[in-house]
């Protein structure tokens, strides 16, 4: 094995495990989040609320931003910043008691994510067209298993959260952040700087670039199809437990069953999908495997108790391992590699923009009677396969990325 080849696996498990880690410390504190700002602090349910949406803002809508960031400077500074945010973040949230202060925190929370995450996953997505490239292993495989680890960490962080709990909220908060301070160190030892082989456009005029580049959006919309209905987790599928048990209790147990299932077939159905499938093959059986799971639960309401809510829960969970790895594969063969953290990112806020504009229009459904909300659910991906961009003219079989569309 080469110095370069085994840097680079080295590379490959430091990300991967980072990507347990994150969601380890992150999953310790946010399913407890709501309870301490309701009950501890005494927050309207409006307010929660708010505070709850901000954060995924502050998250989700700036990925872009830390992509664009990530692209400028490299991974190592964008991570570095980001860890030391999310665990001064997590401090200060263990001490909030006010609600503006509350708001900060949250908010800074919600930053650290936005510089790191992107940059992690360009990094990840990177490596993997490297590897590609160098021994024939289809990028899907690593891009699966980075997908398997942050499962692992969102099952496994609530769990942790709980051995705190009972020493108070804070507790648990102080705990995340010293998960993030370990991460913290390991990066700043371990992770090379890898110094930008060329300066990317100014981020207004990569902004206008993305919106010009056809492939790239309807790429967005289809990721877009699969995390509107991963949201159902948190808004049709509540409904539907209570509807049939009278009660949340079961709730939990099928969170963990979707994380369970993630994390056991994750690598091998990866494994299976770069030999049997291209990925964009692998986009569009994703998302019909989640339209057929909106589908079996209309078909299995009449039987009652939990099948339907089960069989949307495997059905989509089926699909996710296929559509995610694949869709973050297709990135790099539809854009400059400068920027590839850029669109990375503004894959990620266009879909949770696109999410919070679905929420309201699928939210009212969830007090239709039957099978008809079931059935309306199942056209968003079915219609997300149909977006599914065809392969760009000229692009090599090994992957390599294409210029993007205008870049000077």
């Amino acid at each position: 094995m080469t110095t370069t080849t085994a840097r680079a696996d080295g590379l490959v498990r430091l990300l991967v495990g980072t990507q347990f880690a994150f969601n380890l410390g992150f999953y310790a504190v946010l399913p407890y989040l709501a309870t301490h700002l309701g009950e501890d602090l005494g927050l309207a349910g409006w307010l929660v609320g708010f505070v709850l949406g901000l954060r995924t803002f502050s998250q989700q809508g700036l990925f872009v931003v830390g992509g664009a960031l990530a692209d400028r400077f490299g991974p190592r500074p964008a991570v570095l910043v980001g860890c030391a945010l999310r665990v001064a973040g997590f401090a200060w949230l263990a001490v909030a008691r006010d609600t503006w202060s509350v708001i900060a925190a949250v908010v800074l929370v919600g930053f650290a994510a936005a510089l790191f995450s992107p940059a992690v996953e360009t990094e990840v997505a990177r490596l993997a067209v490297e590897r590609e490239r160098r021994t024939g292993e289809r990028r899907t495989r690593l891009l699966g298993l980075f997908n398997a680890a942050g499962q692992a960490g969102a099952l496994l962080g609530p769990v942790l959260g709980v051995l705190f709990l009972g020493s108070g909220f804070p507790t648990a908060c102080l705990a995340g952040a010293g998960v993030f301070t370990l991460v913290l160190l390991g990066h700043w030892r371990l992770m090379p700087h890898r110094p930008a082989t060329a300066a990317p456009r100014s981020f207004t005029a990569g902004l206008a670039g993305i919106a010009r580049h056809r492939a790239f959006l309807l790429l967005c919309l289809a990721y877009s199809s699969y995390l509107v209905l991963y949201n159902q987790l948190y808004l049709a599928l509540p409904a539907e437990v209570g509807r049939a048990t009278g009660d949340q209790a079961a709730l939990g147990w099928l969170f963990a069953l979707s994380s369970g299932l993630v994390v056991l077939c994750q690598v091998p159905v990866s494994r299976w999908s770069a030999r049997a499938l291209t990925p964009r093959a692998a986009l569009r059986a994703g998302l019909l495997l989640i339209a057929a799971g909106c589908g079996a639960t209309a078909l299995l309401l009449p039987v009652g108790g939990l099948w339907p809510a089960l069989a949307f829960v495997v059905l989509l969970t089926a699909g996710q391992v296929l559509a995610v790895p694949a869709a973050r594969a297709l990135v790099p063969d539809l854009v400059d590699e400068r920027e590839l953290g850029l669109h990375l990112g503004a894959m990620s806020s266009l879909a949770g923009l696109l999410v919070l504009a679905a929420s309201g229009p699928l939210g009212a459904l969830v007090d239709v009677e039957g099978a008809t909300s079931w059935l309306v659910l199942a056209l968003v991906p079915l219609a997300g396969a149909l977006c599914v961009p065809p392969r760009p003219k000229g692009a090599e079989r090994s992957g390599q990325g294409l210029d993007h569309p205008g870049y000077e």
